[in-house]
């Protein structure tokens, strides 16, 4: 069996088809995968707003025993100057004291990195709360290995879950850094 030009140009064919083939697949494949990331984003954001919504109501009672009552309670505050953007997802405040809380579904070293960027700016964003004591803390479901110490050594105050409600993990001899 001899195999012709004509053989040669219909396999050359048949290849040329399942190439095209095998580039349509991977582009519905790639269609699939963006389509399935942007849903797993969607859980994320909707995972952390159900850990802020239970972080937030939390705040009133858990800062009344550390001394600081806390009076009004708002979620994702954002203010906008020269622009820049701060973002806050939990601000609690009473006549004296300003909370500024940053809360993750997976708490880590960086999380809390930016929190304190984001605390050197506050009063740059809100000088409404120039005249008020300025503390920070981050919360977290999950706290990431170190998060916790470094959050302690920087001042601010750790929040995870324990069992149904929201605890402040720092001891009793924690002082809070001021900002």
């Amino acid at each position: 069996m001899t195999t012709t030009a004509d053989d040669v140009w219909k396999i050359l064919a048949e290849l040329a088809q399942a190439q095209k083939e095998t580039e349509r697949r991977m582009q519905e494949t790639d269609r699939q995968i963006a389509r399935l990331s942007k849903e797993i984003g969607n859980l994320g954001g909707k995972w952390g707003r159900f850990v802020e919504n239970m972080v937030a109501p939390a705040c009133e009672t858990i800062f009344l025993n550390r001394g600081i009552p806390v009076h009004q309670v708002s979620q994702r505050v954002k203010k906008k100057l020269d622009g820049r953007v701060l973002e806050i997802d939990v601000l609690g405040t009473n006549e004296n004291h300003v909370l500024v809380v940053e809360v993750k579904s997976s708490l880590g070293v960086d999380n809390v990195k930016e929190l304190i960027k984001d605390l050197q700016k506050f009063k740059e964003f809100f000088p409404e709360y120039n005249q008020k004591q300025v503390y920070g803390a981050v919360a977290g479901i999950e706290i990431e290995e170190g998060a916790d110490k470094y959050a302690y050594r920087h001042g601010l105050f750790v929040l995870t879950q324990s069992g149904e409600n929201v605890v402040i993990v720092n001891g009793a001899e924690f002082q809070p850094k001021t900002w």
